[in-house]
């Protein structure tokens, strides 16, 4: 393994680096105002820097080369430490035009779609002109076993006939939101579990698709971008709208899925690594007991785990990200469990030092901490429960074993 950038990444490093300390850090307050002024809109202070970092090449770092000319061209090596640059700022990577579920959602379409689909709706998204949403969570039932979904999609003529109920919809609350990806059932009896599935192109805007409310995560609304609870009541869209054929929904996802969750983990060490070094400065300034706090042996004990354990799920990312370059996704979906297991748990932990060593102000608004560790506590349910992800991890490394 060689993990040594080369000189065209550590320029990109040293460009994205500039661009979050010129142009990020500096409005993460007048970001969270605009918000607030209109809640469910992208504020105009993103479409500023979207526009700042389109113009500097700064776009679709995600997309691999295979993804033609609105690719950067970046394998998923490559693209790690950016990710982990822009994981800094909970909501960074959208300037970039790097956020989930767009990430996913284009990568979908561009694998998966068809020339119409594409043209419709991959292309506004490369450009960022819109956003979208993927419908698969439901309340009903464990939506962790994708084969429970029951959601319906009916064939009826030219068209398929759409019910069921959706919540924690991450994207559909926005106003810029146009387009779902909705998964649900088109042969429910189907003996074969894993092709009753299908996924479905259904905008936003399409009669019988309601946005109920906005879903909370530890009281955030994480607006703008939202988790929507949205029902289908005799939903039609035209049979153009399925994505490669009925059946293959399960399929799609599980490809969707390995690389959303490794750029998870990219940005959960940056998040970490922002939190380590806000402990650092507090803890260098801040006197008790008559010494500054760095002086306590539990504090530097605790700052010392903190960077062995991020540098441990680095390390882990890159070498998740290095063999999906080489030999595929499937072929390294056992590090991709992994790093999914150790990388939002490890930022937990010290997001979690971090706050305890700010006291009060770390579960204030006043520091990022307290909102970074809530999102940082939904991603061990987002993209598959750690439980999930151990339980398959290791019936695969047993049946290596034993076979």
């Amino acid at each position: 393994m060689n993990f040594e950038y080369s000189e065209k990444v550590q320029a990109l490093i040293k460009r994205v680096n500039d661009f979050m300390d010129l142009n990020v850090f500096p409005v993460e307050e007048e970001m969270h105002r605009q918000v607030e002024l209109d809640l469910w809109s992208t504020p105009p202070l993103m479409e500023e820097l979207k526009a700042k970092a389109k113009a500097e090449g700064l776009w679709n770092l995600f997309l691999p080369v295979a993804y033609g000319k609105y690719s950067a061209g970046l394998t998923n090596l490559e693209y790690a430490p950016l990710a982990e640059i822009m994981g800094k700022v909970m909501w960074a990577s959208e300037v970039f035009n790097c956020a989930a579920p767009d990430t996913g959602n284009m990568e979908v379409l561009a694998k998966y779609g068809n020339e119409a689909q594409k043209k419709q709706w991959l292309e506004p998204l490369l450009e960022g002109k819109i956003r979208s949403a993927f419908a698969m969570t439901e309340p009903e039932v464990a939506s962790s076993d994708a084969t429970n979904i029951e959601l319906s999609i009916e064939r009826d003529g030219d068209e398929y006939v759409i019910n069921g109920r959706k919540f924690y919809i991450s994207g559909a609350c926005r106003k810029q939101c146009e387009i779902m990806i909705v998964m649900g059932k088109t042969d429910p009896t189907n003996s074969n579990r894993y092709i009753q599935q299908s996924q479905v192109l259904v905008p936003m805007n399409t009669p019988g698709v309601t946005l109920v409310r906005p879903m909370k995560v530890f009281g955030y609304n994480d607006a703008p971008e939202g988790h929507g609870e949205v029902t289908f009541t005799n939903v039609r869209v035209p049979v153009e709208n399925i994505i490669v054929a009925e059946g293959k929904g399960f399929e799609i996802a599980q490809g969707r899925l390995g690389p959303g969750r490794i750029h998870h983990c990219m940005r959960s060490v940056g998040i970490a690594q922002r939190a380590l070094d806000l402990m650092c400065k507090r803890v260098g300034e801040r006197i008790v007991f008559g010494q500054p706090m760095i002086k306590q042996q539990s504090v530097r004990e605790d700052i010392a785990k903190s960077a062995c354990q991020i540098e441990q799920a680095r390390l882990m990312t890159l070498k998740a990200a290095q063999k999906m370059d080489t030999d595929g996704n499937k072929a390294a979906k056992e590090l991709i469990a992994m790093i999914k297991i150790v990388a939002p748990n490890m930022s937990l932990d010290v997001i979690d030092r971090a706050i305890q060593c700010h006291g009060a102000v770390g579960v204030s608004q006043d520091t990022f901490l307290a909102h970074a560790w809530a999102g940082q506590r939904t991603l061990r349910l987002a993209d598959g429960p750690d439980q999930v992800h151990m339980m398959q991890l290791g019936r695969d490394l047993v049946k290596k074993i034993t076979e």
